[in-house]
């Protein structure tokens, strides 16, 4: 990794004795290791488990946190000086890594040298493979003499996902046996890996250009990147390229770029699937907030099912490090005063409700700088609605909204970039809807009565004008707090748009409500939700935590569209996707047609397709295993390309399956698509196994907004199911989009 001189990373080397913290009871010391090739580290195990569950890699680690900074290390750690521990924190559903270690200057090398290898794995280019082949190249050395033999290569192709034929294997291996003594040493591995790792079909695409001198001059480049359809391509961006990528320092000099500098190239950030561009915030972020799809969790306590699973903070803290711009907070009476947040009537766990909103303050800015909205399900009588709203007070202070911003229109919602750094608060306001017995119903249960009268079960209820919800005005301070979020049922949008819009109301709707406003309101439902916002959530049935398709939802101009974070799946991936670009802040801007309140969009009928969608799928590049448990198991890779859209626009194609090669699978094949509403379209890219027996069970994914696609040749990060990096797993693809 080029940090074998770095004292913390050769601490990290050599290993340190840490104490794993579970409970106040359970608390164990271990050994811990970082392995040679620096992408890894090693633990110890107290009962012996397969080889890869010792181990954890840094690329999962989405971070470190120095002292008493998570829930379990708050409530267990006590005994420890919070300089000597630390909490790794990984992507996806792996539980964090709570840690003390013997002296706080041990804890701070572990703290910078994870800091410097996840730094050093962020900046690797795609050339940088060695690293990774080298890594098996020490595993498959069976004996460690740094020798390798036939046997030996024929283990370290099946390790890096490759069943070669015997004759091809031996008569590359005889090729690079220099010595002829049925061994590879020294130059000769080094020889057979460059064989490995070549890349004809990036060469062909060079020799197309560099003609027969095999150099690209500056108008080569030039040309190339034309074709690629790079806007703005000039003389100058081609030379700057070439001073950038071009290793070969007397080529440099000249202008001239060879084939290891357009690799480089090809491979960096700028030949990647995503415009460079929209990596950064890059959208105007100053109208109103209904003119934004705005990334929603639902049920964000929880980190398993919804029937016994644990509520912990650190669901909130994972969903905020993941974009997350609206939490849910599920508040019932709790004991000694204080409120708690769990799933109702179920055998979750309670966690206190100040408890989360402290991890709303030292949490929920880390990532974006835009507003955060808290989706308040209360539960609770007057005496515990006045200690919630005073926790919100206290311990947000100046982070809440609780007054109109002065510079705003009172027809429209104030903007992302106004609240900057604010906290918004989503509950109900007068007159509060109740049950037959009189208690406030939630925004969920309100709605799930307007179901049972669809259904022709529900009753009537008893509304109590003049007595105050809390969220509508704080029973101790007199000072409102659901400023701009003031929940309110939806039943039917007008037809037309409103002559007064009421734009600080929001509507929560069930996932079944919601797909019944599309389907009979359609464009109706879209004028609504150009100037309000409107919150979906999950059907109570999903007692597994399942979600249901968010794209049915965005494409009506649904802002909210709330997702349970903690269960994987396309669900998430889609969501994962549309909140990829402009800087992941949690907000993406909803195309023209769904932010104009006399639109006629409507979904169902999108009219004629307007782009045609050409992907040639090329080749993959070190695909992992899907069970890495056996040694021996092959991938057969196919690749999937699934169109997300209005319903007129889904579709999906698949490439054929390239038996038994993980490693450089080649298709070469050309798939096309026609599209209505193109300004919607999410592309999700899915490598699979032939032989898989899951959807789900698939090799790695990505997926992106059409808009967001850089044309031309680009390679392609691929992502697991919890939404890890397989670095250095790609894709090789060639992107064309053609508009009518």
């Amino acid at each position: 990794m080029g940090l074998t001189e770095d004292e913390d990373v050769r601490a990290m080397l050599r290993g340190s004795r840490l104490c794993k913290i579970r409970s106040r009871t359970w608390q164990k010391e271990r050994l811990y290791r970082l392995q040679e090739d620096g992408l890894s580290v090693w633990f110890q195990r107290r009962i012996p488990r397969a080889p890869s569950q010792h181990i954890f890699f840094v690329q999962h680690i989405e971070a470190v946190r120095e002292g008493h900074q998570s829930e379990g290390l708050r409530r267990f750690g006590g005994a420890f000086e919070p300089s000597r521990c630390l909490t790794i924190a990984f992507k996806g559903r792996r539980k964090n890594l709570d840690l003390a270690a013997p002296t706080a200057e041990e804890a701070q090398r572990w703290v910078r040298g994870l800091a410097k290898l996840r730094a050093r794995l962020d900046a690797m280019s795609q050339r940088d493979t060695h690293t990774w082949i080298h890594f098996y190249l020490h595993r498959a050395d069976s004996n460690q003499d740094s020798k390798m033999s036939f046997k030996e290569i024929k283990n370290l192709l099946r390790m890096v996902n490759v069943d070669m034929n015997d004759m091809y294997a031996y008569s590359l291996f005889k090729e690079c046996d220099r010595s002829n003594n049925e061994w590879l040493e020294g130059p000769e591995i080094e020889e057979f890996l460059q064989r490995l790792l070549k890349r004809p079909e990036l060469e062909e695409i060079f020799h197309r250009y560099s003609g027969e001198d095999r150099v690209l001059s500056t108008p080569e480049l030039l040309e190339f990147l034309e074709d690629q359809g790079e806007d703005g391509a000039t003389l100058a961006h081609a030379q700057q390229l070439i001073h950038t990528y071009e290793l070969n320092e007397t080529a440099k000099q000249h202008e001239l770029m060879t084939l290891d500098g357009f690799m480089m190239y090809l491979l960096s950030p700028e030949g990647g699937c995503p415009e460079p561009a929209h990596t950064c915030v890059f959208q105007d972020m100053n109208q109103p907030l209904a003119h934004y799809f705005i990334s929603s969790s639902h049920n964000t306590y929880l980190t398993d099912s919804q029937i016994g699973g644990p509520s912990s903070t650190e669901a909130y803290v994972r969903a905020f490090a993941q974009g997350c711009r609206c939490v849910e907070l599920d508040c019932w009476e709790g004991p000694g005063g204080e409120p708690v947040i769990y799933h109702g009537h179920t055998l979750t766990s309670k966690i206190l409700f100040r408890d989360v909103i402290q991890a709303v303050r030292d949490h929920a800015f880390t990532l974006s700088p835009y507003p955060v909205i808290l989706s308040l399900e209360n539960h609770c009588g007057l005496e515990q609605q006045a200690a919630m709203a005073r926790h919100l007070h206290t311990i947000l202070g100046d982070m809440l909204v609780t007054q109109l911003l002065d510079s705003q229109n009172p027809e429209e919602l104030p903007s992302p970039e106004q609240l900057k750094g604010r906290v918004l608060v989503k509950g109900k306001r007068l007159p509060a809807a109740r049950n037959e017995d009189g208690r406030i119903l939630s925004d969920r249960e309100e709605d799930n009565e307007d179901e049972d009268e669809e259904r022709g079960g529900g009753g009537p209820r008893a509304e109590a004008a003049g007595e105050r919800a809390w969220l509508g005005q704080s029973p101790r301070s007199c000072r409102p707090l659901a400023v701009y979020c003031w929940a309110s049922r939806l039943r039917t949008p007008a037809p037309c748009p409103q002559p007064r819009p009421q734009p600080c109301q929001v509507s929560s709707l069930s996932e079944r409500k919601a797909k019944k406003l599309i389907r009979e309101a359609g464009n109706s439902f879209i004028r609504h939700n150009a100037c309000q916002l409107t919150r979906v959530y999950p059907l109570g049935l999903r007692m597994n935590s399942a979600n249901y398709n968010p794209q049915e939802m965005w494409n009506s101009g649904c802002q909210l569209v709330a997702l349970n974070f903690q269960t994987p799946g396309y669900e998430m991936d889609l969501n994962a996707g549309r909140f990829l670009i402009n800087g992941q802040c949690g907000y993406v801007l909803k195309p023209a047609c769904l932010r104009q309140r006399d639109t006629t969009f409507d979904p169902e009928c999108p009219g004629p397709p307007r782009t045609t969608f050409t992907i040639q799928v090329l080749t993959a590049q070190q695909l992992p295993k899907l069970n890495a448990e056996k040694p021996n198991s092959i991938v057969d890779p196919l690749v999937r390309i699934e169109i997300h859209g209005v319903p007129a626009d889904c579709a999906c194609k698949e490439t054929n399956c390239v038996p038994n090669n993980g490693f450089n699978p080649r298709w070469g094949q050309t798939l096309q698509f026609q599209l209505r509403a193109p300004e919607l379209v999410l592309v999700r890219f899915v490598v699979e196994d032939y032989d898989a027996t899951s959807p789900n069970d698939f090799v790695g994914q990505f997926t992106l907004p059409l808009s967001s696609l850089k044309q031309g040749y680009r390679h392609i990060h691929l992502l697991s199911k919890d939404g890890a990096s397989l670095s250095p797993a790609t894709l090789f693809v060639h992107i064309c989009i053609q508009r009518s």
